[in-house]
Protein backbone atom coordinates (compact mmCIF):
# COMPACT_ATOMS: atom_id res chain seq x y z
CA UNK A 1 0.00 0.00 0.00
CA UNK A 2 1.37 3.24 -1.11
CA UNK A 3 2.27 5.91 1.36
CA UNK A 4 0.13 8.91 2.08
CA UNK A 5 0.21 11.88 -0.19
CA UNK A 6 1.02 15.09 1.49
CA UNK A 7 -0.32 18.30 0.10
CA UNK A 8 1.21 21.49 1.24
CA UNK A 9 -0.92 24.47 1.32
CA UNK A 10 0.21 27.59 -0.45
CA UNK A 11 1.90 25.83 -3.43
CA UNK A 12 0.57 26.24 -6.96
CA UNK A 13 0.77 23.62 -9.57
CA UNK A 14 3.17 24.33 -12.38
CA UNK A 15 1.25 25.55 -15.44
CA UNK A 16 1.55 23.51 -18.60
CA UNK A 17 3.46 25.19 -21.38
CA UNK A 18 1.12 27.01 -23.78
CA UNK A 19 1.00 25.98 -27.43
CA UNK A 20 2.75 28.43 -29.84
CA UNK A 21 0.25 30.33 -31.77
CA UNK A 22 0.81 30.16 -35.53
CA UNK A 23 0.92 33.62 -37.01
CA UNK A 24 0.33 33.98 -40.77
CA UNK A 25 2.67 36.56 -42.22
CA UNK A 26 1.27 38.64 -45.07
CA UNK A 27 2.41 37.56 -48.59
CA UNK A 28 5.12 39.58 -50.31
CA UNK A 29 3.64 42.22 -52.59
CA UNK A 30 3.57 41.34 -56.32
CA UNK A 31 6.13 43.12 -58.56
CA UNK A 32 4.38 45.41 -60.97
CA UNK A 33 5.64 45.34 -64.59
CA UNK A 34 6.58 48.69 -66.12
CA UNK A 35 4.36 47.88 -69.16
CA UNK A 36 0.68 47.48 -69.18
CA UNK A 37 -0.87 44.32 -70.57
CA UNK A 38 -1.99 46.19 -73.67
CA UNK A 39 1.47 47.58 -74.31
CA UNK A 40 3.04 44.17 -73.81
CA UNK A 41 0.70 42.60 -76.34
CA UNK A 42 1.50 45.34 -78.80
CA UNK A 43 5.25 44.78 -78.42
CA UNK A 44 4.90 41.04 -78.82
CA UNK A 45 2.86 41.64 -81.95
CA UNK A 46 5.60 43.90 -83.34
CA UNK A 47 8.16 41.14 -82.78
CA UNK A 48 6.23 38.18 -84.11
CA UNK A 49 4.32 39.85 -86.95
CA UNK A 50 7.43 40.36 -89.17
CA UNK A 51 8.42 36.77 -88.54
CA UNK A 52 5.01 35.61 -89.64
CA UNK A 53 5.13 37.80 -92.74
CA UNK A 54 8.62 36.49 -93.61
CA UNK A 55 7.44 32.93 -93.21
CA UNK A 56 4.47 33.66 -95.49
CA UNK A 57 6.72 35.25 -98.12
CA UNK A 58 9.09 32.28 -98.08
CA UNK A 59 6.17 29.90 -98.42
CA UNK A 60 4.74 31.82 -101.37
CA UNK A 61 8.17 32.03 -102.99
CA UNK A 62 8.57 28.28 -102.73
CA UNK A 63 5.20 27.90 -104.38
CA UNK A 64 6.25 30.26 -107.21
CA UNK A 65 3.61 32.89 -106.49
CA UNK A 66 5.81 36.07 -106.65
CA UNK A 67 7.37 35.03 -109.97
CA UNK A 68 4.02 34.33 -111.54
CA UNK A 69 2.57 37.58 -110.18
CA UNK A 70 5.58 39.60 -111.46
CA UNK A 71 5.37 37.93 -114.87
CA UNK A 72 1.73 38.94 -115.17
CA UNK A 73 2.49 42.51 -114.10
CA UNK A 74 5.34 42.73 -116.63
CA UNK A 75 3.20 41.44 -119.49
CA UNK A 76 0.43 43.88 -118.63
CA UNK A 77 2.99 46.70 -118.58
CA UNK A 78 4.30 45.55 -121.95
CA UNK A 79 0.83 45.72 -123.48
CA UNK A 80 0.50 49.20 -121.98
CA UNK A 81 3.57 50.40 -123.91
CA UNK A 82 6.49 49.39 -121.67
CA UNK A 83 8.00 47.16 -124.33
CA UNK A 84 11.34 47.37 -126.18
CA UNK A 85 10.67 48.98 -129.54
CA UNK A 86 13.91 50.93 -130.07
CA UNK A 87 17.63 50.22 -129.53
CA UNK A 88 20.00 53.17 -129.58
CA UNK A 89 23.64 52.18 -130.24
CA UNK A 90 26.65 54.48 -129.81
CA UNK A 91 30.41 53.97 -130.06
CA UNK A 92 30.33 51.83 -133.23
CA UNK A 93 32.59 52.78 -136.15
CA UNK A 94 33.80 49.58 -137.77
CA UNK A 95 31.80 46.79 -136.15
CA UNK A 96 28.70 45.50 -137.98
CA UNK A 97 25.57 46.82 -136.29
CA UNK A 98 23.19 43.96 -137.03
CA UNK A 99 24.83 41.48 -134.56
CA UNK A 100 24.72 44.19 -131.89
CA UNK A 101 20.98 44.75 -132.39
CA UNK A 102 20.43 41.01 -132.41
CA UNK A 103 22.34 40.59 -129.13
CA UNK A 104 20.31 43.35 -127.51
CA UNK A 105 16.97 41.84 -128.56
CA UNK A 106 17.75 38.14 -128.24
CA UNK A 107 15.80 37.60 -125.02
CA UNK A 108 12.73 35.55 -124.09
CA UNK A 109 10.59 38.70 -123.88
CA UNK A 110 10.65 42.35 -124.93
CA UNK A 111 8.88 43.61 -121.81
CA UNK A 112 10.92 46.46 -120.35
CA UNK A 113 10.35 45.11 -116.83
CA UNK A 114 11.72 41.68 -117.70
CA UNK A 115 14.72 42.66 -119.84
CA UNK A 116 17.91 41.48 -118.10
CA UNK A 117 20.55 44.16 -118.69
CA UNK A 118 23.44 42.03 -117.39
CA UNK A 119 22.56 39.21 -119.76
CA UNK A 120 22.42 41.62 -122.71
CA UNK A 121 25.81 43.03 -121.72
CA UNK A 122 27.31 39.54 -121.62
CA UNK A 123 25.95 38.79 -125.11
CA UNK A 124 27.39 42.03 -126.43
CA UNK A 125 30.83 41.38 -124.92
CA UNK A 126 30.87 38.01 -126.67
CA UNK A 127 30.88 39.84 -130.02
CA UNK A 128 34.37 39.90 -131.66
CA UNK A 129 34.42 43.67 -132.12
CA UNK A 130 33.14 44.56 -128.64
CA UNK A 131 35.71 45.12 -125.90
CA UNK A 132 33.11 46.34 -123.40
CA UNK A 133 29.51 47.51 -123.36
CA UNK A 134 26.94 49.18 -121.12
CA UNK A 135 23.16 48.85 -121.37
CA UNK A 136 20.47 51.03 -119.83
CA UNK A 137 16.68 51.38 -120.01
CA UNK A 138 15.03 54.56 -121.16
CA UNK A 139 11.37 54.19 -120.38
CA UNK A 140 8.97 53.49 -121.81
CA UNK A 141 10.35 51.60 -124.84
CA UNK A 142 14.08 52.18 -125.53
CA UNK A 143 17.32 50.38 -124.71
CA UNK A 144 20.50 52.47 -124.84
CA UNK A 145 23.65 50.51 -125.75
CA UNK A 146 27.12 52.05 -125.54
CA UNK A 147 29.95 50.09 -127.15
CA UNK A 148 33.70 50.30 -126.56
CA UNK A 149 35.00 49.00 -129.85
CA UNK A 150 38.20 47.03 -130.39
CA UNK A 151 40.75 48.73 -132.63
CA UNK A 152 42.39 46.75 -135.47
CA UNK A 153 46.18 47.11 -135.41
CA UNK A 154 47.41 44.40 -137.80
CA UNK A 155 46.43 41.66 -140.21
CA UNK A 156 47.24 38.15 -139.02
CA UNK A 157 48.11 35.55 -141.65
CA UNK A 158 47.64 32.01 -140.39
CA UNK A 159 47.11 28.89 -142.50
CA UNK A 160 46.88 31.02 -145.64
CA UNK A 161 44.00 33.07 -144.20
CA UNK A 162 43.99 36.71 -143.17
CA UNK A 163 42.04 38.35 -140.38
CA UNK A 164 42.16 41.75 -138.72
CA UNK A 165 43.26 41.60 -135.07
CA UNK A 166 43.44 44.04 -132.18
CA UNK A 167 46.42 44.62 -129.88
CA UNK A 168 45.50 41.69 -127.63
CA UNK A 169 45.47 39.34 -130.64
CA UNK A 170 41.69 39.01 -130.79
CA UNK A 171 40.56 38.19 -134.37
CA UNK A 172 37.97 40.77 -135.41
CA UNK A 173 36.94 39.99 -138.98
CA UNK A 174 38.07 38.26 -142.15
CA UNK A 175 35.79 40.29 -144.42
CA UNK A 176 36.43 43.49 -146.39
CA UNK A 177 40.10 43.55 -145.37
CA UNK A 178 40.94 46.05 -148.10
CA UNK A 179 39.96 48.82 -145.66
CA UNK A 180 42.87 47.69 -143.43
CA UNK A 181 45.49 47.56 -146.19
CA UNK A 182 47.68 50.11 -144.40
CA UNK A 183 48.12 47.82 -141.37
CA UNK A 184 51.22 45.61 -141.01
CA UNK A 185 50.90 41.86 -141.59
CA UNK A 186 52.03 39.39 -138.92
CA UNK A 187 52.60 35.80 -139.97
CA UNK A 188 52.84 32.54 -138.09
CA UNK A 189 51.57 30.55 -135.13
CA UNK A 190 51.19 32.79 -132.08
CA UNK A 191 52.05 35.95 -134.01
CA UNK A 192 48.69 37.45 -133.06
CA UNK A 193 49.46 37.00 -129.35
CA UNK A 194 52.80 38.80 -129.73
CA UNK A 195 51.61 41.69 -131.88
CA UNK A 196 51.59 44.13 -128.93
CA UNK A 197 55.31 43.63 -128.31
CA UNK A 198 56.03 43.97 -132.04
CA UNK A 199 54.17 47.27 -132.23
CA UNK A 200 56.14 48.61 -129.25
CA UNK A 201 59.37 47.53 -130.97
CA UNK A 202 58.46 49.29 -134.22
CA UNK A 203 57.25 52.38 -132.39
CA UNK A 204 60.79 52.84 -131.06
CA UNK A 205 61.96 53.40 -134.66
CA UNK A 206 59.18 55.37 -136.37
CA UNK A 207 61.31 56.28 -139.42
CA UNK A 208 61.83 52.59 -140.20
CA UNK A 209 58.27 51.60 -139.35
CA UNK A 210 56.85 53.02 -142.57
CA UNK A 211 59.14 50.77 -144.65
CA UNK A 212 58.01 47.50 -143.01
CA UNK A 213 55.42 45.42 -144.83
CA UNK A 214 55.18 42.26 -142.71
CA UNK A 215 56.68 40.45 -139.73
CA UNK A 216 57.02 36.68 -139.34
CA UNK A 217 57.11 35.13 -135.89
CA UNK A 218 59.81 32.47 -136.24
CA UNK A 219 59.85 29.43 -133.99
CA UNK A 220 57.57 31.15 -131.47
CA UNK A 221 60.57 33.10 -130.19
CA UNK A 222 61.74 35.92 -132.52
CA UNK A 223 60.80 38.15 -135.49
CA UNK A 224 61.85 38.41 -139.13
CA UNK A 225 60.91 41.82 -140.56
CA UNK A 226 60.15 42.11 -144.28
CA UNK A 227 60.54 45.51 -145.92
CA UNK A 228 58.44 46.86 -148.75
CA UNK A 229 61.58 46.95 -150.91
CA UNK A 230 61.92 43.16 -150.54
CA UNK A 231 64.66 42.68 -147.91
CA UNK A 232 64.31 40.62 -144.72
CA UNK A 233 65.85 41.57 -141.38
CA UNK A 234 66.34 38.70 -138.90
CA UNK A 235 66.21 39.97 -135.32
CA UNK A 236 67.54 38.14 -132.24
CA UNK A 237 65.43 36.66 -129.46
CA UNK A 238 64.36 38.79 -126.53
CA UNK A 239 62.85 42.27 -126.40
CA UNK A 240 66.05 44.03 -125.32
CA UNK A 241 68.27 42.30 -127.90
CA UNK A 242 65.74 42.86 -130.69
CA UNK A 243 65.38 46.54 -129.79
CA UNK A 244 69.16 47.04 -129.77
CA UNK A 245 69.62 45.26 -133.10
CA UNK A 246 66.86 47.29 -134.74
CA UNK A 247 68.35 50.55 -133.48
CA UNK A 248 71.78 49.55 -134.84
CA UNK A 249 70.25 48.66 -138.21
CA UNK A 250 68.67 52.11 -138.42
CA UNK A 251 72.07 53.69 -137.82
CA UNK A 252 73.68 51.56 -140.53
CA UNK A 253 70.90 52.28 -142.99
CA UNK A 254 71.15 56.00 -142.32
CA UNK A 255 74.90 55.93 -142.88
CA UNK A 256 75.10 53.48 -145.80
CA UNK A 257 71.65 53.24 -147.37
CA UNK A 258 71.03 49.50 -146.97
CA UNK A 259 67.46 49.33 -148.23
CA UNK A 260 66.67 48.95 -151.92
CA UNK A 261 70.33 48.40 -152.81
CA UNK A 262 70.13 44.83 -154.10
CA UNK A 263 70.34 43.04 -150.74
CA UNK A 264 68.08 40.11 -149.93
CA UNK A 265 68.62 39.48 -146.22
CA UNK A 266 70.20 41.05 -143.16
CA UNK A 267 70.85 38.66 -140.27
CA UNK A 268 71.52 40.29 -136.91
CA UNK A 269 70.89 37.35 -134.62
CA UNK A 270 74.51 37.28 -133.41
CA UNK A 271 75.50 40.20 -131.18
CA UNK A 272 77.92 42.64 -132.83
CA UNK A 273 77.70 40.97 -136.27
CA UNK A 274 75.50 41.21 -139.33
CA UNK A 275 75.35 38.74 -142.20
CA UNK A 276 74.34 40.25 -145.53
CA UNK A 277 73.10 38.29 -148.55
CA UNK A 278 72.87 39.83 -152.02
CA UNK A 279 69.89 39.06 -154.24
CA UNK A 280 70.35 36.38 -156.89
CA UNK A 281 69.19 38.71 -159.66
CA UNK A 282 72.02 41.09 -158.76
CA UNK A 283 74.82 38.57 -158.27
CA UNK A 284 74.63 34.98 -159.40
CA UNK A 285 75.13 32.82 -157.50
CA UNK A 286 73.92 34.78 -154.45
CA UNK A 287 76.71 36.16 -152.29
CA UNK A 288 76.57 36.23 -148.48
CA UNK A 289 78.98 38.32 -146.52
CA UNK A 290 79.47 38.81 -142.81
CA UNK A 291 80.53 42.15 -141.40
CA UNK A 292 81.31 43.34 -137.90
CA UNK A 293 79.03 46.07 -136.64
Amino acid sequence: MSGPITIKRGQRAKPKPALRRLVHKPAAPLVRLPLSATTLRRHLLMVFAPLAVAAAVVTLALLGFPQAWWQNVAHVAGRAGFEVRHVEVSGVKLAPRLPIYAAALDGPTNSMLLVNLDTIRDRLRAQPWVEDASVARRLPDTLRVEIIERKPVALWQYRHKLSAIDRSGQPLTAEHLDRFAQLPVVVGVGANQQVGGLLDLLASQPMLRKHIQAATYVGSRRWDLRFKSGETLALPEGDSAASGALARFVELDRANGLLDKGFARFDMRLPGRMSVRVRSDVVHPPVQREVTI
